[in-house]
């Protein structure tokens, strides 16, 4: 693995920020894009006081963090505080001597990481995430004691152990801006990695929050980013599909359910056509029966009632084991279709047992599913069923661990 050219935190934050290229970035802060392009540079100066201040406003970022070296300061070395480091506020005491990580301590920081991507389809979020937390600030105290391939492999795991940490907060706690912070530390962890499929699997991660919340132009820009770091890593089709199951989540969100449906038929073709290329470990998040839970929602929101009810129920027949979190949103689409269609005993009955899965796994984005579908049932809200859905949904242990997360 090649070791990456220029300020690649500067680079990642740029992009995460939706600024595509420097003349963007210069035009946002009116420098010239020499100036911008400085600033990527392997040796960036300091900005003046002014720009540096409307910088890290737009980025997020103190300067440090953006992979800036203070004034009078030197580069960071072992032993001393990097922009990583800075980033989660880890404070390392300087020592005398060099310390260089022996190559094990790859083989080491990646097994935990592996263990945690396990752990996250079981292990409840509000315990998982702050061990993944003090893995990745394991990590940033790591990294500037490691060289070359164990470096490359330390900054992969913790990019994996941050990307981890947001999908948490996105999808189990549902605090986006949060994961849009830690997605920016995952891509810039991904950047000293020089890993490009990561890099693609975190910036699509991130037009998830713009997507969610109808600003679609926005989402569009990060996936196009999303795609040219996966066309740079040779990304085989599965990640390829992916990418196109996001896009149409978002599509689907901000109402164009027509061009949803075009890029999910894409993806069915991409992975019917397979590639030779490897799949990442890490994507273990994605597979044809998850492509068709996404294509299964996009049919109840474009009012396709029929083709949804077959495809979930499809979906509900396949789903592993270790599905218990997508259970949950596939039952919670269930009884949307049931209640769009004006059956509300069958709604209340999906919506019922995706209560139940609740109760043992909880998962934010499956109690938003069924909250959606109490307020589709409004019409109905007399009728017994609903009101033995209220039970369930306003019971006492549902609506402690609601408010608890």
């Amino acid at each position: 693995m090649s070791t990456p050219a220029g300020n690649q935190r500067l680079k990642a934050a740029r992009i995460a920020a939706g600024y595509r290229n420097q003349e963007a970035l210069a035009e946002a802060l009116k420098v010239g894009v020499r100036q911008v392009r400085r600033w990527e540079s392997a040796t960036p100066p300091w900005p003046q006081a002014e720009v540096g201040q409307a910088l890290t406003r737009l980025l997020g970022q103190d300067l440090e963090s953006l992979g800036f070296t203070p004034p009078g300061g030197s580069a960071p070395v072992p032993g001393r505080r990097s922009a990583l480091a800075a980033a989660v506020g880890l404070s390392v005491v300087p020592t005398k001597s060099t310390t260089i990580q022996p190559a094990t301590v790859a083989d080491d920081f990646e097994v935990v990481t592996r263990s945690h991507r396990r752990l996250y389809w079981s292990v409840a979020p509000t315990t998982l995430h702050p061990a993944a937390l003090a893995h990745a600030t394991l990590g940033c105290a790591l990294l500037p004691e490691t060289a070359g391939q164990t470096r490359a492999r330390t900054a992969a795991a913790l990019a994996e152990t941050w990307l981890l940490a947001g999908r948490i907060e996105f999808f189990d706690m549902r605090e986006p801006e949060r994961a849009g912070q830690t997605w920016l530390r995952a891509l810039q962890a991904a950047g000293e990695a020089d890993d490009h499929l990561l890099g693609s699997a975190v910036l699509a991660h991130t037009a998830f929050i713009p997507g969610w919340e109808g600003r679609r132009e926005e989402a569009v820009e990060r996936m196009v980013a999303a795609r040219t770091y996966a066309r740079r890593g040779a990304a085989p089709a599965e990640l390829l599909a992916w990418l196109d199951a996001v896009e149409a989540e978002c599509e689907t969100r901000c109402g164009h359910t027509r061009t949803a449906l075009h890029l999910i038929g894409h993806a069915e073709d991409i992975l019917a056509g397979g590639s030779e290329a490897p799949v990442p470990e890490w994507l273990d998040w994605f597979s044809a029966v998850r492509l068709a839970a996404f294509k299964g929602n996009t049919q109840l929101r474009a009012g396709h009632l029929p083709q949804a009810r077959e495809t979930l129920l499809g979906v509900l027949d396949a789903l592993a084991p270790t599905g218990e979190k997508q259970t949950t949103v596939i039952l919670g689409d269930l009884a949307a279709v049931e209640a769009a269609a004006g059956d509300p005993e069958a709604a209340c009955g999906y919506a019922v047992r995706a209560l139940e899965q609740l109760e043992r796994t909880w998962y934010a984005t499956g109690m938003d599913r069924v909250r959606e579908v109490r307020r589709a049932l409004a019409p109905h809200q007399h009728e017994q069923c609903v009101r033995d859905l209220d039970d369930r949904l306003y019971g006492w242990s549902t609506t402690v661990s609601a408010l608890a997360r």
